[in-house]
């Protein structure tokens, strides 16, 4: 079965901040509206965090971002719970280290863990920016259900 986005109109999408609370300018929305100008911004402090909720069980392929060069999460680590212990983040998906740069880049998640996981949590805990802040244009979530 090939992977497929996981994001839908039933996906519940968290962020841990919005730059200056500025939602309709730096949202979790523009995450996932396809646009290339707008952006999710959070604010300074680390570590932060996308929390995606996917509705059904899911298992997961491929975590793709793209970030503005300069505010990169430099180390990340993808978490997932089963849907019966969603607030329990136990599933190590992955940990993997983006570069610095402007273009889109895809993180393979290992099949060893074939778990269905009913949410994901991507934290960011370290930043290319001096302050902490972390700026994505594209978030995807490949899979299958």
């Amino acid at each position: 079965m090939s992977s497929t986005s996981l994001i839908n109109q039933d996906t519940r999408i968290k962020v841990s901040s919005v730059l200056n609370r500025d939602t309709p300018s730096f949202g979790k929305q523009h995450l996932i509206d396809g646009s290339e100008e707008t952006c999710w911004n959070s604010e300074q402090g680390l570590p932060q965090h996308i929390l995606i909720d996917f509705g059904t069980p899911a298992t997961v392929t491929d975590i793709i971002l793209t970030f503005q060069g300069g505010f990169v999460g430099k180390t990340c680590v993808a978490l997932g719970s089963t849907a019966d212990q969603p607030n329990d983040y136990s599933v190590h998906l992955a940990t993997f280290y983006p570069q610095d740069i402007n273009p889109m880049q895809t993180f393979p998640i290992p099949n060893n863990n074939n778990v269905p996981i009913q949410r994901l949590k991507l934290i960011f805990e370290e930043s290319t920016d001096f302050y902490g802040r972390i700026t994505i244009y594209k978030l995807d979530v490949l899979g299958t259900r």
